[in-house]
């Protein structure tokens, strides 16, 4: 009796999903996409109804014509790839493949899951359904605009710029974002001003800090310079300070929905500076399966890439069960929560979860590496939270009177943990600046000065504040004047370039991760101490496409495009419409950008050095693997020097040189490679 063949993105679904189905299935991989449009040529009948010419990639044409071989005998095939548009474009391209073989089209059938267990996946073998022609034209309307900007406008680059490099409908966008924030902080012009705190004590302990909140007059104390506190300090000495008024109250503080793609890539830079690369490859491997003990292969969460708060009604139950067992009934609100997507996100996708709330993290960290327990903790930890009631928090504030000045004291206590008993929110600071209170992915798309205000802010609420009646006078203990200065907006992080995008509108889940790579692999941006600076390259080519293709990298525009295609997927609108629409104006426009942009010369930097071949000045140059002198007479001199950073090899002596791999990353290694191998991802420090 013949099999039914299975067909998946990857060795570790096979693997995974292989336990499920048994031996009457034989199940393969794609590894990935087997179909694109083609290197050499644009690929685009424009002129005909912008008809593409997908071809299989020439490293899978050996897996392609396994796949095609197996069907021809198999009783069925189940096209088992991703439930997002990517997966529905790879299995369409399957489908064609085996279609134009003579197979019988009947019996082709296309499975979705969210989660790779063994019920999930049994369900969804027991009512195939169809490819989704709605959601491949949508995938198939943005791989032709990608490819209509890509392959149009680099060309344009390599010749006023510099040969190799790249512009892109998204990508370009991110670039401008990050140069935008530069100019920013380029222009910022830092205002001085003070604050005076006091530290007061009453009758009961303990001792607590006050912060001058309003002058004599009523109004928001504003002290702008030394001088002025001074004269305030003057006013204060010898005070009585008075408590004037008490306030209580209670808040409640609700739980994050669980995870969508955004906003675990945000939290795991943030907690463990994963970069949103690393973080995605995690969570590839804990859907697709890793081997648990006994149990043997099975998906830990569901799939990763989605922009969806729901959570299936079966989850919500066991953890409600889960909670109920392992926590009280008090922990439980009413009913299941229930979260708010954003506008555009796909409903038929959920939250990334556990695909179980009983595999707890610390029952199955033995199974897995470092890096998957601490996401995997992470995503079980936020999505019971999820599940559980708000903590009840009381504020107490106390009000101080000294000579009509009003202090102001504010404490929180925690009365009801709720889902703080299973979930930590608290992110600690990084050191980013005096005073700065914020932590390290803090970004500020309004606009707002940051200042010494938001510790301050944090401080008086973290404190704990004595009983203290109305009307009882307080000693002071001290008064504390400080001088703070505002502070620009912080350079972007992943995380917050990440969290711009997705409130922007600009891409989805599946893009976040590959538009921050490359970004740093064209050597538009660089990353210093986990903040994004734009290059000089990146500059240039910004303020290129700027002047010359402003709707291109228009963040409106390209979100504009973002839900259309949305709309394409969701049957509502023509691919071929949205493709038109965009290409006619921007082919205009590239028409004129060709005659009338010069060549862009861009300064070269001296080193200070004369080439010893030639006696020509040395500058300095930015070649595929990172900066390096070379003689200003190229192309009659090819003289060349690594930088030297000051730092000696510790293995052989030899000078420590900056690299980068060929993807963009910046590791040190030693001048004397390939003799000696010493290479660091951190930056090495000489031995005394």
């Amino acid at each position: 009796m013949p099999k039914s063949l299975v067909i998946v993105e990857s060795p570790a679904k096979v693997k995974t999903i292989n336990k499920f189905l048994g031996p009457d299935y034989l199940i393969k991989a794609s590894m990935g996409h087997i179909k694109d449009l083609p290197r050499t040529e644009l690929g685009i009948d424009v002129d005909n109804g912008f008809k593409p010419k997908f071809v299989v990639i020439k490293q899978r044409k050996k897996t392609v014509k396994e796949i095609v071989q197996a069907a021809k005998t198999a009783k069925y095939i189940y096209l088992a790839t991703d439930p997002d548009r990517e997966g529905e474009a790879i299995a369409f391209h399957l489908a064609t493949e085996i279609n134009s073989k003579k197979v019988d089209s009947s019996r082709v059938k296309r499975v979705t899951f969210n989660e790779i267990t063994k019920e999930v996946v049994s369900a969804a073998f027991a009512n195939p359904g169809q490819l989704d022609i709605n959601k491949i034209e949508a995938q198939q309307a943005r791989r032709i605009l990608d490819r209509l900007v890509g392959y149009k406008l680099s060309p344009l680059l390599w010749r006023k710029v510099k040969r190799g490099l790249s512009a892109g409908r998204v990508q370009s966008v991110a670039v401008r974002i990050i140069c935008e924030r530069e100019e920013e902080i380029e222009k910022f012009k830092p205002e001085e001003y003070w604050t005076i705190t006091a530290r007061l004590e009453g009758i009961n302990p303990p001792p607590f800090l006050a912060k001058l909140e309003k002058s004599p007059a009523g109004k928001k104390i504003k002290i702008e310079n030394e001088t002025e506190s001074k004269k305030i300090l003057g006013e204060l000495q010898g005070a009585t300070y008075t408590v004037v008024n008490l306030k209580k109250e209670d808040k409640k503080k609700f739980p994050s929905p669980p995870f969508i793609t955004s906003t675990m890539q945000q939290e795991a830079s943030r907690r463990f500076r994963f970069t949103t690369t690393r973080t995605m490859n995690i969570a590839q491997a804990l859907y697709e399966g890793i081997s648990v003990g006994e149990e043997g292969p099975v998906g830990l969460i569901t799939y990763m890439r989605t922009d969806s708060v729901r959570v299936a009604q079966e989850a919500q139950n066991m953890a409600r069960k889960y909670i109920r067992q392992n926590y009280g009934e008090n922990f439980l609100p009413p009913g299941p929560p229930q979260y708010k997507s954003k506008k555009s996100a796909q409903e038929a996708h959920e939250a990334i979860r556990p695909t179980s709330i009983y595999r707890e993290p610390e029952k199955i960290k033995q199974y897995l590496n470092p890096e998957q327990y601490r996401l995997y903790k992470l995503i079980w930890e936020r999505f019971l939270a999820s599940q559980m009631k708000p903590a009840t928090l009381e504020v107490r504030t106390i009000e101080i009177e000294a000579r009509q000045y009003l202090f102001r004291a504010t404490g929180t206590v925690v009365k009801d943990k709720g889902f703080m008993a299973a979930y930590d929110s608290v992110v600690p600071r990084c050191n980013v600046g005096v005073g700065s209170g914020r932590d390290c992915s803090d970004t500020n798309s309004s606009g707002r000065v940051y200042s010494a205000e938001a510790e301050e802010e944090e401080t008086k609420e973290e404190q704990q504040l004595p009983a203290v009646k109305k009307g009882e006078v307080l000693k002071l203990l001290e008064l504390i004047p400080k001088q703070n200065f505002t502070m620009p907006p912080p350079r972007y992080t992943e995380a917050s370039l990440v969290r711009i995008m997705e409130e922007k509108g600009i891409g989805r889940p599946s893009t976040y991760a590959p538009t921050i790579q490359t970004i740093q692999g064209r050597r538009y941006v660089a990353k210093e101490k986990g903040k994004f600076y734009p290059t000089e390259l990146g500059k240039i080519v910004n303020e290129l496409l700027v002047n010359n293709f402003p709707l291109i990298i228009d963040v409106k525009f390209t979100a504009d495009m973002e839900e259309e295609l949305d709309e394409v997927e969701e049957g509502k609108l023509s691919w071929i419409k949205v493709v038109g629409d965009f290409y006619q104006p921007f082919s205009e426009t590239l028409q004129e950008a060709q005659m009338k942009i010069k060549k862009v010369k861009r300064e070269e930097k001296l080193s200070g050095e004369m080439c010893p071949k030639c006696g020509s000045p040395m500058v300095e140059r930015e070649g595929r693997f990172g900066k390096f002198f070379a003689c200003s007479g190229f192309p009659k001199c090819k003289y060349t020097k690594s930088i030297s950073l000051g730092i000696k090899c510790p293995q052989c002596g030899s000078e420590v040189i900056i690299r980068r791999t060929k993807k963009g990353r910046t590791f040190y290694g030693c001048s004397n490679y390939p003799e000696c191998k010493f290479m660091s991802w951190q930056k090495p420090e000489n031995r005394d």
